[in-house]
């Protein structure tokens, strides 16, 4: 036996692959040179990134902000120093610390709203405004401004990192690191280029394509899979920028909803705020992007590997099916994100005498809704873009062009497993001559144990004889049941 199985993976076309492939390259080459440029040209030049708020905390003589450990915490009423403030009751609480260099413990003086919810306990570690002692006698002191985080939070980024690798393996370790890039363009691109008055949609879609590029590229691999993606994102990330435009000036967003925005436009005027809301429309899209159109085009890949004879139209079909199954979670997952983002905000505003409509549309809350609204259309549309992509690319250069194969992505061969399994128990078939539909050889019956075979070269061993393995020939010789029934003799009366 010798020709090749049904089921095997058609060879592509090479005229179609080559037509493919540089169809390809003749989108995103332009598409990185473009970027490319827009990065030298927007990038921000000497001394524009210069713009320092200073530290509010120290700018007087003896006055520092620093991090301290509580050494221990008075309550009650004998507690209370001249700078605490105490409760109804007349009782206050006042941690001490002992900072470098003091020869003292020093009392740390907290709002009443940190007294009521979470006062510093015997052991946390506080950010506070140090007063030195002052030549005039006036003892030292502090005010607690905040806890301090960074051990925490740096043990929790370690645990999400170490998650991610044990999961994700290599991949995971090229995402984070793609992710590490992700936040350099953005501090050392895209806010200098802000501050220095650059264009901020053109700023946010360089920026945005920029990270896209690196990051899909480094974490999946230089494949038609991911050159697929990233057509899919950046199709997306047009549609989210046109939006914004239209929303930022239709609705009215002059991004003055936050306490950060009033401060930007004291220090920053050359900032324009609503430009500013365009930009954050179009980066808070990018994770979740990323997200469907990386997965819509490893399952047209998937689908294609699994259905190697499925037209393109079935192709489609079937991946967007998956598609629309991601489409309705991701749509919950970027509501409920922005939900929980803005908690407290809606908590607040469900609490004044407001229509549900008045409550949407405030100022401080219309900004959320657009973020939801504009992402979600722009990673809807991205999934059936991506998928007509994937599918043009993976029927013109095969399913194999998708990824390479590592022992984690093999599977074994459709059919040998059940075959492997069975192969020691399988009688052997007399075969008679070979049907003309089929090239198999006509089925009759299972020869009886001792039974010599048509060959003449041996018997059928006995059921307590060690079985031997078939091999791939004899699979191919084993005849099929419609054979079976069409090679038995037929009874006259019957």
């Amino acid at each position: 036996m010798g020709s090749s199985h049904s089921h095997d993976a058609p060879i592509a076309d090479p005229v179609r692959k080559r037509r493919a492939t540089v169809t390809l390259f003749s989108l995103l080459i332009p598409l990185a040179l473009a970027t490319l440029a827009g990065l030298i040209l927007l990038w921000p030049g000497p001394g524009s990134d210069r713009v320092s708020l200073g530290q509010p905390y120290s700018s007087q003589e003896g006055v520092q902000l620093i991090s301290a450990t509580v050494s221990r915490v008075a309550t009650g009423q004998d507690a209370c120093t001249e700078r605490s403030t105490a409760d109804k009751e007349g009782n206050c609480v006042v941690p001490y610390v002992w900072p470098a260099g003091a020869s003292a413990e020093v009392p740390v003086d907290i709002s009443p709203e940190l007294r009521d919810q979470h006062p510093p306990q015997v052991g946390d570690s506080i950010r506070l405004v140090y007063f030195e002692a002052s030549g005039t006698g006036e003892p030292a002191s502090g005010t607690m401004i905040d806890y301090d985080r960074s051990v925490p939070l740096a043990l929790l980024a370690a645990l999400y990192a170490l998650v991610v690798i044990l999961v994700a393996r290599w991949r995971g370790v090229r995402a984070i690191l793609g992710l590490g890039f992700a936040f350099l363009i953005m501090g050392f691109f895209m806010f200098p280029a802000l501050v220095a008055g650059k264009p901020a949609l053109w700023v946010a879609l360089i920026g945005s394509v920029a990270i896209m590029f690196v990051v899909l590229y480094f974490a999946h691999g230089f494949t038609a899979r991911t050159s697929t993606a990233l057509l899919g994102t950046v199709f997306g990330l047009a549609v989210t920028a046109g939006l914004a435009i239209w929303v930022t000036d239709a609705a009215g967003l002059i991004g003055m909803g936050d306490e950060s925005t009033y401060a930007l436009n004291s220090q920053v005027p050359q900032l324009s705020l609503s430009a500013l809301v365009i930009c954050g429309l179009m980066v808070a899209g990018l994770g979740v992007l990323n997200d469907v159109t990386i997965t819509q085009a490893s399952a047209v890949w998937e689908l294609a590997e699994s259905s190697p004879g499925a037209t393109a139209r079935e192709l489609f079909g079937r991946a967007m099916r998956i598609g629309r199954d991601h489409i309705a979670s991701t749509v919950y997952t970027i509501a409920f994100a922005y939900s929980g983002g803005a908690f407290a905000t809606l908590l607040l505003l469900s609490l004044y005498d407001h229509s549900f409509t008045e409550f949407l549309t405030t100022g401080a809350l219309a900004e959320e809704v657009v973020r939801t609204l504009v992402g979600s259309i722009g990673l809807v549309l991205a999934i059936p873009v991506t998928t007509a992509i994937a599918v043009a690319v993976v029927k013109a250069v095969g399913p194999g062009t998708g990824r390479g194969h590592t022992h984690d992505d093999a599977a074994p061969a459709s059919g040998a497993a059940p075959v492997a399994a069975v192969a020691g128990t399988a009688p052997a078939t007399l075969a008679g001559p070979a049907t003309p539909a089929t090239g198999r050889p006509r089925g009759r019956r299972a020869a009886r144990p001792g039974e010599p075979t048509p060959s003449g070269t041996g018997s059928v061993p006995a059921p307590d004889a060690a079985p031997s393995a078939l091999r791939d020939d004899d699979v191919e010789e084993l005849p099929s049941l419609h054979d079976v029934v069409r090679s038995r003799p037929r009874d006259p009366q019957g």
